[in-house]
């Protein structure tokens, strides 16, 4: 009862700010019963009317104003165009996630407290004042005792409090209303919740940031068109990250890359270029990779350099391949492979119609397909795919939509760069080396060689987990409401093993002998 009122408290407290905002609409279609005239109440209370703004904007400003954890939720919406709606999506994208900075006598006790050592002891020189400062953490220029330049990223002082009383509210709310509201349960408001609980657990262990942004360093070494700096791991805490400093110019700056003598055209060459690397060549991808983010070395001739690594995303083989296939057969208008590449993907249930499916691909693709390329969005384009695959019974792919997200994301800062920029022009290149490493027979051949390897090399632990369970069966002890194997069918499942196993020895010789003419066809045919 106590948490209840708890809550109810912070609601009023929210609404109050959703009526200063203007943004009250986000709830005047909701079928909230008696709740509608609470809410012409608060309007009539506290609101204003904001016309000149649209209403991501008002979202956006009333989510900035609540602070930490509804910027979070604003950012994990902005990937969820089928919960919000396009627009809204779009608007809650830019919202940036910056807060007034705390103070350095707390930044100072969070760092000694997490490195065990004094800041003098640490640092030849930090500088009190921070150069950029969030909701989660702020950043403190410094050197260290051995004379390298770094930068020092703090966690906020009380942030992990402030994330847990909101994510709790966030998770009565969801609960709340998927039992309460009709038609809410198909909005999914828990998964939201999960997504950002799953975003927030990393972004508050500054140790895991540092672990994807050395992933990510690793993936790039030695590249020419990126730079991820290096974890300074002895100055690495779990409220604490150190990493080398970088000192390149903001990339949203353009009259400074111009007069540094930078070809704009091929720096947003190189943003689309790295994106692509990152999402197929690799499978891990930076997933907030706006202007605020990005940096240009001079020095290096242009080199990108990427910071902030709290939001990343991952694609396993099967969706790479599902994305290229993709991809291609729209951009060829073969809607027939277009299709087939959903269902081959499991993406669109198998009792749906294929050719009905193909029409539908060739409803998004033909409209663009006459237009210049300069004009075709690749993140406009998944984002209609989406919405039309709901009808087929596609359900929500998270990853894909954050992928979509960050399409957009480097869409805008490459055309940002170059405006005239043929996004199709610098990715074929890409695509088509990766395809060729990745969809030619050759690598289909490898892979079964290595699914086949990986089943022969747990066959052994499969077999003896059988064992196990028979032996474990015959002495386990019945119980209320579980399974129970009596003695006479462990006898019998010991003696169906021995008898399966002698009958597969000769298969497995034969599967044996498959795998090896397959990997040897996979290495004469590369």
């Amino acid at each position: 009862m106590l948490t209840d009122l708890r809550h109810l408290l912070r609601l009023f407290a929210i609404g109050r700010c959703f009526a200063r905002q203007d943004a009250l609409f986000l709830l005047r279609d909701a079928p909230v019963g008696g709740g509608r005239s609470m809410l012409g109440l608060f309007q009539t209370l506290f609101g204003r009317r904001r016309p000149n703004l649209r209403e991501g904007e008002r979202l956006a400003a009333a989510l900035g104003e609540l602070g930490p954890s509804f910027i979070k939720l604003g950012q994990v919406l902005s990937v969820r165009p089928d919960l919000v709606g396009a627009a809204l999506a779009e608007d809650l994208g830019r919202l940036r996630d910056k807060l007034p900075p705390f103070s350095w006598v707390e930044a100072k006790a969070v760092i000694e407290a997490e490195l065990g050592a004094p800041v003098d002891a640490l640092f030849a020189h930090i500088e009190t004042e921070p150069v950029a400062a969030a909701s989660v953490a702020q950043v403190h220029l410094a050197e260290t005792s051995d004379g390298r330049a770094v930068a020092v990223k703090v966690l906020r002082p009380g942030v992990e409090e402030a994330f847990a009383r909101d994510l709790a509210l966030f998770a009565w709310l969801a609960e709340t209303a998927e039992q309460r509201v009709a038609g809410m349960e198909r909005l999914r408001p828990r998964d939201v919740v999960t997504s950002l609980r799953d975003w927030v657990a990393i972004e508050l262990d500054l140790r895991l940031e540092a672990a994807a942004a050395s992933e990510l360093r690793d993936n790039f070494r030695d590249d020419p068109d990126v730079l991820v700096p290096a974890i300074d791991w002895q100055r690495t805490a779990r409220r604490v990250m150190t990493v080398d400093r970088i000192r390149g110019l903001p990339i949203e700056d353009r009259a400074a890359l111009q007069e540094a003598g930078l070809d704009l055209h091929e720096l947003a060459a190189r943003v689309i270029r790295v994106f692509l690397k990152q999402a197929l060549r690799d499978g891990y991808f930076h997933a907030d990779m706006h202007h605020g983010n990005l940096f240009v070395s001079p020095e290096q001739g242009g080199r990108l350099e990427l910071v902030d690594f709290g939001i990343m995303g991952r694609l396993d083989m099967k969706t790479r391949r599902f994305m290229a296939e993709m991809l291609g057969a729209f951009l060829t208008g073969n809607w027939r492979r277009a299709a087939e590449v959903h269902f081959e993907a499991g993406y669109v249930p198998a009792d749906r119609d294929v050719d009905a499916f193909a029409q539908a691909c060739r409803s998004i693709g033909e409209p663009i397909l006459d237009r210049p390329v300069t004009e075709i969005s690749i993140g406009r384009l998944l984002a209609q795919l989406f919405q039309i695959t709901e009808t087929f019974g596609m359900r929500t792919q998270t990853h894909l939509l954050l992928l979509q997200k960050t399409m957009v994301t480097v869409e805008g800062v490459a055309r940002s760069l170059d405006p005239e920029i043929n996004f199709w022009e610098v990715a074929r290149p890409v695509i088509e080396d990766w395809a060729r490493e990745n969809l030619a027979p050759a690598a289909r051949l490898r892979e079964m060689a290595d699914s086949l390897t990986d089943t022969l090399r747990r066959l052994p632990a499969i077999l003896d987990g059988l064992e196990a369970l028979a032996q474990t069966g015959a002495t386990a002890a019945p119980t209320a409401g579980g399974l129970v194997l009596s003695a006479e069918s462990v006898t019998r499942l010991a003696e169906a093993q021995a008898a399966a196993t002698a009958k597969r020895q000769r298969p497995l010789l034969w599967s044996l002998w498959v795998g090896i003419a397959l990997l040897l066809a996979a290495l004469l045919l590369d």
